[in-house]
C-alpha cells in the first residue's frame, strides 16, 4: 500500500501520519508513506519529528500541476489535508484560500483521476453548511457557507465530488467539527487561549461568547478518516462528529478553571464578521461503520493543556 498525504505537516495531517507510520491503523500497517506539504506558516516538520525516517517528505504545493501529477502516479491512496483553514485570515484576504482550497483541491483530484489512483480522501469541514439554529446536519443537507474560508472549502468539495460523478473517481469526502489536541497552531482558539494565559495575557472572546461548536479530538477525527478510507462509500460525504457541543463562553470558562484563573483574564472583543452561530453534525452514517468518539472532551482538553504546558519550545516561536 502506497499512501500520499497532502498537507501532512499540518496539525491534523501530521497526527494522521504519526499514527499511520507507527501502526495505529492496522489494515495499512507497513504502508509506504509520502508526505507532501508546502510548509506555510501552519506546516511544521517538527510535527513529524517523532516519526522521522518513517516516511518520504516532498516540499511542494498542491497547486503545482506537474508535481502532483508526478506524485499521484506512484500511490494507491491520496489523503488530502492540504488547506488554508483560519477563518480570520480568510476574512482579511481570501486569495490564498481560493488558490489552495479550490484550485489546489481540483488539481490534486484531477491528478488522481489521470493517474488511476484507487481512491482520494478529501478532508473538509462542517463550516460549509453555514449555521444551524437547532438539530444537526445530515450529509444531504444543502451547503450554505458564510466565510471566504468555508466557501473555498465548499468549492473544493464540489469539484472533487464532480470528478466522482462525472468520471467515476473514487472520492470520499469527510466533514468534521472543530478539532483540538497537541501540535495545533496557536492561532486556533484552544491553543491561543491556553498559551495566552500561560504568558499572562488576556484571551479575546468574540461577541457574547454564545457561538456553539462541536469539538472533536484530532485522534478521533483521524480514526474517522481512516474508517472512511477503508470502508466508506465512493462519491459520498461522511460526517465525523465529536463528543462535546459547547458555547465559546463555556469553553473559555473551562480553560480558565483548568489553569486556575478568573474571568478578569477575558477581553470581550467585537464579534467576527459573518460569525456562524452554531454547528452540529449528525454522524449516524459513520457510526453504522463502527465509529464512536473515544476521547471524552474533559480528558482530551486536560491532555491538550498539559501538552502546551510541557512544550513551550514548540509553540513560543509560532507566536512571534
Amino acid at each position: 500500500m502506497r499512501i500520499l498525504v497532502a498537507g501532512g505537516a499540518g496539525f491534523i495531517g501530521s497526527h494522521y501520519v504519526r499514527t499511520l507510520v507507527t501502526g495505529g491503523y492496522p489494515a495499512w500497517a507497513g504502508a509506504s508513506v509520502t508526505v507532501l506539504d508546502k510548509l506555510t506558516y501552519s506546516g511544521n516538520l517538527a510535527n513529524l519529528q517523532p516519526v522521522e525516517g518513517g516516511f518520504t517528505f516532498v516540499r511542494g504545493d498542491i497547486c503545482d500541476v506537474d508535481l502532483v501529477s508526478d506524485l499521484a502516479g506512484g500511490h494507491d491512496v491520496v489523503v488530502n489535508f492540504a488547506a488554508e483553514t483560519h477563518v480570520d485570515r480568510s476574512i482579511a484576504s481570501g486569495d490564498e484560500f481560493t488558490l489552495t482550497n479550490v484550485v489546489g483541491a481540483h488539481r490534486l483530484a484531477q491528478a488522481c483521476l489521470d493517474a488511476g489512483v484507487d481512491r482520494l480522501i478529501h478532508v473538509s469541514t462542517d463550516e460549509v453548511y453555514g449555521s444551524i439554529p437547532h438539530g444537526s446536519w445530515t450529509e444531504d443537507a444543502p451547503i450554505s457557507p458564510n466565510s471566504p474560508y468555508s466557501a473555498a472549502k465548499a468549492g473544493g468539495d464540489l469539484l472533487a465530488l464532480a470528478l466522482a460523478r462525472t468520471h467515476g473517481l473514487d472520492v470520499r469526502v469527510t466533514r468534521c467539527g472543530n478539532n483540538y489536541g497537541p501540535y495545533q497552531h496557536p492561532e486556533k482558539v484552544i491553543p491561543l487561549f491556553v498559551t495566552n494565559l500561560l504568558e499572562g495575557k488576556k484571551v479575546p472572546l468574540y461577541g457574547d461568547g454564545g457561538n456553539e461548536r462541536d469539538w472533536v479530538h484530532v485522534d478521533d477525527h483521524c480514526r474517522g478518516i481512516q474508517l472512511v478510507a477503508e470502508h466508506g462509500s465512493a462519491g459520498e460525504v461522511h460526517h465525523i462528529a465529536g463528543s462535546a457541543e459547547l458555547t465559546n463562553r463555556t469553553l473559555t470558562e473551562r480553560l480558565l478553571s483548568a489553569l486556575g484563573m478568573g474571568w478578569e483574564m477575558v477581553e470581550h472583543v467585537a464579534d467576527r464578521k459573518g460569525h456562524d452561530r452554531r454547528y452540529s453534525l449528525d454522524d449516524t452514517k459513520l457510526r453504522r461503520l463502527g465509529y464512536r468518539p473515544a476521547i471524552p472532551f474533559h480528558t482530551g482538553l486536560a491532555e491538550a493543556i498539559q501538552w502546551y504546558l510541557d512544550n513551550p519550545g514548540w509553540w513560543k516561536p509560532l507566536k512571534v
